[in-house]
Formats: structure tokens, C-alpha cells, sequence
């Protein structure tokens, strides 16, 4: 069954109602706006961006030095950004999955196994301790067949993950409909223990609450327009600086205050639809009661999941890069996005026909060409940096924090030592033959998956080159 590129009427009817507000942003809990900053300043460590990665770094921070003095500087809000847009998958995974971990680093891949699934339980064991309410449950990740060809594939990702320790069932088209029902799913590998699924924006939240209990200075609608190097860094916004000897820089896809991050991240667009709540019919005839988040094994594939409250939430399939790494609130609603979700949810799901949308919204993904974290030092290393999450920062923001520490504090690590930690991907080409290339590459892409995931020399030149493009 391949994905249709048009939808019928009933497809659009879904969306007449939609709010264009990120679903877990549009919650009575949303924290007020804390103070900007303002006047001269000074501090240990400054964290710029008050996203995942710069809450887990803050937070890590002062939990092994209670003493330092750590400030963070959001542009906006925390969880404004993608922390608070993403689907909410927060999975053990700090490679982009086996595959992907298996192509490059071969001989770390048992290792970042095990370092990706004792960070997930740290993230656990930190939302428990800390008391933070945001539906974490630990679901498991089921991945599903779409196409007759997809199946082998899956087979052989549980062989891989057998390989490196990892412990991953695969399942027929009759065990996968047992968990849930879609005439599309034609077998699943499933990951019982890798993945959990989490509300985003309330975990960001209960970070933000654990800094501020452990004296960290946040200052939100502080965008930060420079840094400066005298021996010591200062960090400008437009109505005040702080002084530090250190800074860790996490601003995601935003534009990067370090030129030479800007040909090794470029932002691309994701758009996500959310469910009005299932009636009890609705919910029996698809199951789906453990909740596991699910994705499909096209190159162009969705991700979906159950909300606390009975929604379902489904995005992914469109990656869209404007030219010249655009960006900017303009790009965070497309319409042609959301037409095309709801007619591949209700191709998924065809006994929710009927069902209506409440929230549609978009927002960028940092992309880097290994599709995974990379991290740099810059100042004579009194400024470090992670980027580059390709959609998985939910998780491994914690682990990339505590690298960004590691490199900060001088600590020769167990991840420190790591070739993924030590490396960073090849850069994107300048403009205009970046947006030539995506283009090609998107096309290409979509053609694999209309013919069985066959590769065309594009996409094959591409794999040898580390280059390769996903969505």
C-alpha cells in the first residue's frame, strides 16, 4: 500500500477546526514568562537555549558542582521551541537507530547501546525523584511494515540488534494487529524496553522548576545576539550581558551564533496533526491500550502515538528545507502538510473515518548529515556546543548535556572517549546546491519508496559519501 500523494474532501473536512498551536503549548499548567534579562551580569556557566539540551546541561551542571553559578538565556519561552512541538517519543537511542550507529561506528555500538539505555533510565529515575507530572510511560517503540518488501527489513534490524546486545521481538502481521489494528501493518520489530513516550512541554516545565529549586538564573524573551571572547566569555542580548568563564551553546535549529555550525545543521520542517479524543468504540476497534509509539519503515515515514487524554497524535512523512536554511514562526503551519497527514491517518486507520483534528503546527528539526548529535568546542574551549539531533533530542539531550560537561570541565570519559563524540558529520554544500541537493534527494527518496525501497545511484552515491538525507 503506498501512501497517497492527493486525499478526498472528507480528508480536508478533519482539519476544519484546527488550532495552530502546538497541542502539549496549549495546556492551563503553561508556566508564566519569567523576567528577561537586563543590566551587566555574571556567572560560572551560561546555557544558551532553554530547550531540552540546555536543561539537562544546567540541571547536570549544578547536580556536580552544586556551587557553580549557572544562568540560562532563552530566546522566548522554554519549550517554545522543539522541545515543546516534537511528538513526545523519548527513546534510549543516540545513533538515529542501529542502523545508522552500525554504518559508522561499528566497533562503539554495544557501548552506545548501553550508554542509551542507562541515560533513558536516568531521565526516568529523574522524573520520579524530581516528581515532575508528565505522562512519562515507559510504552516501548513499535516499528511496522507498510509494504510487503519492508518485512525482511525488519527482520533484519532485530538481527542487527541481537549483534550488539540489544533485545528487539519481531512480529508478524497477526502479533502487530494484536497490539493494533491497522490494515497497512503488515509486521513490526518491537523494542520493549528502549522507548517511552512523555509529554514534552511538561517535562520541559518540571526542568525548568528543578533549575530554579537549585538556583539556577533563567531569563526568557532573552535572545542572545553575540558572544564575545576577552579571556572570559560575555554573552550579549539586546538589554544586558553576562560575564562567565564558561558557555555551552543549545539553540537547536535556530540560527547558529557560531558561523561555522551553519553548513553542518540545516533546518528542516516537520508538521504533527493531534486527534480530538477517541469515544470508546473508536478505541476498541483499534486497540492500541499500552500506548507504544509507533513509526512506519518508509524513508518518508510517520510517527504516532496515544495522548494521556485518548488523542492521537500523527506526524512526519514531510521534511521540508527552505532555501538558504530558512526559519522563522512564517514556516510553522503548511497546509498542504496537514491535507496530506490526514489523508495518510485515515489510510492507517480506516475505521476512525469521521474523526476530527483540533491541533495542527510545525517547526523545525536540526538536521546534520550523520543524522545524529555532534558537539564542538570554540574560544579556546570556554565555549562548547551539541547540535544536530535529527529528531531525537527528547532522549539524548541528557546524554549530549553531560558531554557538553565533560568537555567543559576537562573530564577524560568514558563518553568523551567515543568516535561519535570525537568526529563530527561531513557539512552540507553551500546554497544553491543545497537546496538542489534535498530537492533531488526528497524526490529520490519518495521514488524508493513507490518502488519496493529500491536506491537509485543518487541515493547510493550518497550512502557511500556519509551524505544521505532523512526524514
Amino acid at each position: 500500500m503506498v501512501f497517497a500523494r492527493e486525499g478526498s474532501p472528507d480528508d480536508a473536512t478533519s482539519l476544519r477546526h484546527v488550532k495552530h498551536t502546538p497541542y502539549w503549548l496549549d495546556d492551563e499548567r503553561r508556566p508564566d514568562a519569567l523576567p528577561s534579562l537586563v543590566g551587566r551580569n555574571t556567572a560560572d556557566l551560561v546555557v544558551v537555549g532553554g530547550g531540552f539540551t540546555g536543561l539537562w546541561t544546567a540541571l547536570r551542571a549544578v547536580e556536580r558542582d552544586p556551587g557553580r553559578r549557572v544562568t540560562i538565556l532563552e530566546g522566548h519561552t522554554v519549550a517554545h521551541g522543539a522541545t515543546g512541538r516534537n511528538g513526545g517519543f523519548c527513546v534510549a537511542s543516540l545513533t538515529h537507530g542501529l542502523a545508522n550507529g552500525m554504518a559508522r561506528w561499528p566497533g562503539d555500538m554495544p557501548e552506545l547501546v548501553r550508554l542509551g539505555r542507562d541515560n533513558l533510565d536516568g531521565i526516568e529515575q529523574t522524573i520520579a525523584r524530581l516528581g515532575i507530572d508528565c505522562d512519562f510511560v515507559r510504552s516501548g517503540e513499535l516499528d511496522v511494515a507498510v509494504e510487503p518488501y519492508q518485512v525482511e527489513g525488519l527482520r533484519e534490524v532485530a538481527q542487527l540488534a541481537a549483534s550488539v546486545g540489544d533485545n528487539l521481538e519481531f512480529l508478524d502481521r497477526d502479533q502487530v494487529n494484536l497490539r493494533v489494528r491497522s490494515p497497512l501493518f503488515l509486521a513490526g520489530v518491537f523494542d520493549p524496553h528502549g522507548a517511552a513516550i512523555v509529554n514534552p512541554a511538561r517535562l520541559a516545565w518540571g526542568l525548568r522548576q528543578a533549575c530554579l529549586d537549585a538556583g539556577v538564573r533563567i531569563f526568557e524573551n532573552s535572545p542572545v545576539r553575540r558572544l564575545e571572547d576577552d579571556g572570559e566569555m560575555l554573552v550579549h542580548t539586546g538589554a544586558g550581558s553576562v560575564r562567565a568563564r564558561h558557555v555551552a551553546l543549545a539553540t537547536n535549529a535556530f540560527p547558529p551564533l557560531l558561523r561555522r555550525l551553519r553548513s553542518y545543521v540545516v533546518p528542516v520542517y516537520d508538521y504533527v496533526l493531534v486527534s480530538e479524543p477517541l469515544t470508546s468504540e473508536q478505541r476498541s476497534a483499534i486497540g492500541w491500550y499500552e500506548r507504544e509509539g509507533i513509526g512506519d519503515a518508509g524513508n518518508q515515514f510517520h510517527y504516532t502515538r496515544v495522548t494521556e487524554d485518548g488523542r492521537i497524535l500523527w506526524g512526519g512523512y514531510d521534511a521540508v528545507y527552505h532555501w538558504n536554511n530558512g526559519f522563522g514562526p512564517h514556516l510553522d503551519n503548511d497546509d498542504d502538510s496537514y491535507r496530506r497527514l490526514a489523508t495518510h491517518f485515515f489510510q492507517t486507520f480506516p475505521d476512525l473515518r469521521g474523526l476530527s483534528f483540533t491541533h495542527a503546527w510545525g517547526g523545525a528539526i536540526d538536521t546534520c548529515s550523520r543524522f545524529t548529535t555532534f558537539w564542538g568546542r570554540a574560544f579556546g574551549g570556554r565555549t562548547v556546543y551539541a547540535a544536530g539531533f535529527t529528531g531525537l533530542g527528547v532522549g539524548s539531550s541528557r546524554f549530549a548535556a553531560d558531554v557538553m560537561l565533560d568537555l567543559l570541565d576537562g573530564t577524560d570519559t568514558e563518553r568523551t572517549q567515543l568516535e561519535m563524540v570525537r568526529t563530527k558529520p561531513l557539512p552540507f554544500p553551500p546554497e544553491p546546491i543545497r537546496s538542489a541537493g534535498i530537492a533531488i534527494t526528497r524526490r529520490s527518496l519518495d521514488h524508493a519508496d513507490r518502488h519496493e525501497g529500491r536506491r537509485n545511484v543518487w541515493l547510493r552515491t550518497l550512502d557511500r559519501l556519509g551524505l544521505g538525507f532523512d526524514s
